[in-house]
């Protein structure tokens, strides 16, 4: 597969740097090659990412950048836009790299007087860039690692290694320490669970079945599970919660991000529908049970050595949509006794 730019961006004469990262957990992880396939390019440059405060602590924790940029929320209106624009204006950078495929990721460069503009030809916004990636439809089926990878390969940048061994930036006693935090005197194996997906019902296995997976476990393995997701997914975590009959520790929505990073470094085994949890998780190098409905694996598959999906083939899947139109075959076929198999396996 080559990606054709229209042209490459130099090597020389770049010594500011804005990559504007992409919007949620789990693509932020997958960017993560392609960030250090910057960094690698351009090591003297002083690089700084353009990010929504919740996936700051991706790039903080586990990226070589210079700075973190937060895309506040009051940036969310067109006033907002420019008002940001005018801030990054004043810092001068030479060059903005657009990881996030939106319009407005384009417009914010232009009226922030960057000079080179480089990213995919999307959302058409190839206009307003001066270094454009063809968007073919080989590469939307590629692995997200290697969509934004070979994105920045085509413009110039070096190749490096897509794994990411994240498992070797984590501080064994900051974890141990917020593991200590929340579940201060266990000396149980740390199972995570994460039953909630931010993108709708359709990714989200059911959460009576998620509840016997862990009374399975703990009766097998005498295990602590910990249930993990945001405040959003605080509904669906409750219900699991209530319906094992082994105590499970409600931490969603309890947790910042980092401190959600650090306790899935310190689980046995992780299971997971395909969320950014479940790309921390497999990047991490942790054990993980990823469930996939209405998603693709070939494109959002966890990274890592340690990671099996679960997965069951129906004509209508991967249908990539918020909620099931049909009868949510893909996921009520996935039976318990498919999901504790893997997890016994993997541990």
């Amino acid at each position: 597969m080559k990606l054709v730019s229209t042209k490459k961006l130099p090597h020389e004469g770049i010594d500011k740097i804005l990559i504007r990262g992409t919007n949620w957990i789990g693509d932020a992880i997958l960017t993560l090659p392609a960030v250090a396939s910057i960094r690698a390019t351009y090591p003297r440059a002083h690089i700084a990412v353009l990010a929504k405060p919740w996936v700051a602590d991706i790039y903080k924790v586990f990226s070589a950048v210079d700075e973190i940029i937060i895309y506040e929320n009051k940036f969310d209106t067109p006033t907002g836009v420019f008002r940001l624009a005018r801030t990054l204006k004043r810092r001068e950078f030479n060059a903005a790299i657009l990881l996030q495929n939106a319009i407005e990721a384009a417009i914010i460069a232009v009226a922030a007087g960057i000079p080179l503009r480089a990213g995919y030809d999307s959302d058409a916004r190839g206009l307003l860039l001066t270094h454009r990636v063809r968007r073919t439809e080989e590469i939307k089926k590629v692995h997200q690692i290697d969509y934004y990878l070979e994105m920045v390969k085509a413009l110039g940048c070096v190749s490096v290694n897509r794994e990411m061994n994240l498992e070797t930036k984590i501080s064994l006693l900051d974890a141990q320490e917020v593991l200590r935090k929340f579940i201060p005197e266990t000396k149980k194996s740390i199972i995570g669970i994460a039953p909630g997906a931010t993108y709708g019902p359709a990714k989200r296995w059911f959460s009576d079945r998620f509840a016997a997976v862990a009374d399975k476990l703990d009766e097998k393995f005498s295990t602590q599970g910990i249930l993990l997701g945001g405040k959003a997914d605080g509904e669906t975590v409750q219900e699991v919660q209530k319906m094992a009959r082994v105590e499970l520790i409600n931490l969603a929505g309890k947790t910042t991000l980092l401190e959600a990073i650090y306790l899935i470094s310190q689980c046995k085994l992780f299971i997971s529908n395909d969320s950014g949890l479940m790309h921390i998780a497999g990047a991490l190098n942790i054990p993980t049970v990823a469930i996939f409905g209405s998603t693709n694996p070939v494109t959002t598959s966890p990274v890592g050595n340690k990671s099996i999906i679960v997965r069951k083939e129906v004509s209508c899947s991967p249908c990539l949509k918020e909620k099931c139109p049909t009868d949510f075959r893909c996921m009520k076929l996935i039976s318990v006794e498919d999901v504790l198999q893997v997890a016994q396996n993997l541990l």
